[in-house]
């Protein structure tokens, strides 16, 4: 800006907005025709009602205005702490700032019209780097005067939420980078996390499933995934006519895209943590408030229109493990922080619906109608709400894969029944054309199937992910194994059997639980059994054999069925290893050695009935799994020699 009429560009070449009302002011005053900081807000009224006239927003001719004092204030010395000069920037930097937020709030007051978005949604996607973008300093005094103005805190979370819509319409075919960017710059301050958390956006009362991503403020962030259907087309194209080499290179590639994405989601995740108790508390009921709304997702045939998708839940299962990192140490010292009150003193995961290890539903609703005072730590809360979404993300997400992969064959059976059928219209050119439309349609729903599997395939295959969801599963065999057992471990020794009663706290856990556990292991040992350390393998071993030696302690023979094949799937011959990555520890272990081969004869007999109408069929399936252990340890004489014991 300038009072010089003759004045049009400054030192760096850009227009100057010349202040013909403040000059006439000062004219008619007799004063000095200088700018001094009484002027400054007549100057800067004017010269944004100017910079709108011209047609430039007044935001960002104002913002570049805060921009070039903070690079002045930064270039001056301050060798003395009362230099007017200095003093005199502070104060026109602040009226810059109101200003800036006049321009966001009252377009009016610079002869704008009000615009139907908000006008710092642009800036914050452009970067802190950019011209007209917001820095770091702009969103840390902006915060600072939340208590003073709540038309700027208002107008910062408005800004976010719209971030957070405009980002629900695309996917990671589109650019959505800056979005990400932008939410990670944003929740460093922590006035505005707690601002961000506090609307009612963040955690939607009463909202359903398929909604979750779409509607709540981080919904859209976590829903960003490859297995979004034009995604996988994108990485997938012509999915028929690839090789596996194309595959595997695709799939890599997502990978490597959903780790850095999944990185970024995670720092989003533990800047809101970690900002302070309230906007912690909002997190987790943003989590709990996932898994609960899909429990349907383990139904028998999910309804995918009113769920949360596979992306959407995998991402959110793969920030709670990494949010588990900091308490799952090598020697469990804070195992015991595990509270196993937990579920009976509020707890935000739902599980009155679910199947219990060994209780029914009126025993389950007795034991939890009986509340404990006190709070849960958040080691705990962290704790169920991983184990829930591991149930509810990716372990769904596994077994709907294998759903899918049965249906393509029959879509693809369809469509060799179709393409058969052409001939009977070669005479017929308009039938012919319009059975060309349909048959197309149809190759295009079996190439979109074969798409997603892949991806879904490629992302479950993260070695990675897999690494973490393993070592966090071994939390909760040593925690399980814990109560079950009543000892302490690891510190105390495991001693088989345990006792004649289980515990009620125990009865009443939910049986996914167990599940899960048996389901991530099986997976890791089809698909990936290098990333399984020795270790693991050993807690595997005493949780598979301990239940299976305790057999009242899990009362479906399916879920302790889940045991046995475990063990058969470890011991199935890998490259390097012929009696797979459990053949070894079950015939060089003297725990193994006492109780393992009791364990599996004892359940031979007890599969005999499972208690529904294809139990005569089961039993095959079980005992075949059994004769698969059993034939891996017979070489070793110490096993015979129990067994002779046992028959006599």
């Amino acid at each position: 800006m300038t009072l010089d009429s003759e004045s049009k560009t400054d030192a760096h070449g850009k227009p100057l907005y010349y202040l013909e009302g403040l000059r006439s002011d000062l004219s008619d005053e007799d004063a000095p025709l200088l700018l001094k900081t009484g002027h400054l807000d007549q100057a800067l009224t004017e010269a944004g009602t100017k910079a709108a006239n011209s047609g430039e927003d007044p935001l960002d001719y104002l913002l570049s205005c805060w921009k070039r004092v903070g690079r002045t204030m930064r270039n001056m010395k301050l060798g003395d702490g009362e230099n007017p000069r200095y003093e005199t920037m502070k104060e026109v930097r602040r009226l810059c700032m109101s200003y800036c937020c006049f321009a966001v709030s009252m377009p009016e007051m610079f002869d704008a019209s009000p615009k139907a978005d908000n006008p710092l949604v642009k800036h914050l996607l452009a970067g802190s780097d950019s011209e007209t973008g917001i820095d770091p300093e702009f969103l840390l005094e902006a915060s600072g005067r939340f208590d003073d103005d709540d038309t700027i805190k208002e107008t910062l979370v408005a800004a976010v939420e719209q971030l957070s819509r405009q980002l629900s319409k695309l996917d990671m075919n589109d650019d959505y980078k800056p979005y990400v960017t932008a939410m990670r710059t944003v929740v460093r301050y922590p006035k505005i996390v707690a601002a961000i958390s506090e609307s009612p956006n963040f955690v939607p009362e009463g909202m359903t499933a398929q909604n979750i991503e779409v509607q709540s403020t981080l919904g859209p962030f976590f829903r960003i995934s490859p297995v979004q259907a034009n995604v996988a087309a994108n990485y997938f194209s012509a999915p028929r006519t690839r090789d596996r080499g194309f595959i595997a290179n695709a799939q890599k590639a997502l990978r490597m895209t959903l780790q850095t994405h999944q990185a970024e989601l995670f720092d989003i995740a533990n800047a809101i943590i970690k900002c302070g108790k309230k906007s912690r508390e909002k997190m987790l009921d943003w989590f709990a408030l996932t898994v609960n709304a899909n429990h349907m997702r383990r139904a028998m045939r999910p309804d995918p229109k009113v769920l949360s998708t596979d992306g959407f839940m995998i991402n959110v299962t793969a920030i709670l493990d990494q949010l588990c990192d900091p308490f799952m140490d090598a020697t469990f010292s804070k195992v015991d922080r595990i509270d196993v009150d937990y579920l009976r003193r509020s707890p935000r995961i739902n599980i009155k619906d679910e199947t219990k290890i060994n209780a029914d539903e009126k025993t389950s609703d007795e034991f939890y109608s009986h509340t404990k005072d006190g709070s849960n730590n958040f080691i705990s809360e962290i704790f169920f709400l991983t184990v829930a979404a591991h149930h509810y993300g990716t372990e769904a997400a596994n077994s709907q894969l294998e759903n899918k992969k049965r249906e393509l064959k029959y879509l693809e059976k369809d469509l060799q029944a179709m393409e058969a059928e052409r001939e009977r219209f070669l005479n017929q050119p308009n039938y012919l054309r319009m059975f060309d439309i349909r048959t197309q349609k149809f190759k295009d729903m079996v190439d979109n199937a074969h798409s997603i599997i892949h991806a879904t395939q490629g992302v479950l295959l993260d070695e990675l992910v897999q690494a973490r969801s393993m070592q966090f599963m071994r939390y909760v065999i040593v925690w399980l194994l814990r109560i079950a057992s009543g000892k302490n471990l690891p510190k105390e020794q495991l001693t088989l059997p345990f006792p004649d009663q289980p515990t009620d706290v125990f009865k009443c856990l939910p049986q996914y639980i167990v599940d899960d556990i048996a389901e991530n292991f099986k997976f890791i040992t089809r698909n990936m059994p290098w990333i399984v350390t020795s270790t693991q393998c050993e807690e595997i071993v005493h949780f598979c054999i301990a239940f299976l030696r305790s057999p009242e302690y899990v009362k479906s023979p399916y879920c302790k069925s889940s045991l046995v094949s475990i063990l058969c799937y470890g011991v199935f011959p890998q490259n390097n290893s012929p009696k797979g990555i459990l053949g070894d520890l079950l015939n060089g272990s003297p725990f193994c050695h006492k109780h393992l081969l009791h364990a599996l004869m004892q359940f031979y007999i007890e599969c005999e009935n499972t208690g529904a109408h294809n139990a005569f069929y089961d039993k095959f399936n079980i005992r075949y799994e059994i004769d698969v252990v059993i034939k891996c340890i017979w070489p070793n004489t110490i096993y015979r020699e129990i067994l002779a014991q046992e028959a006599r």
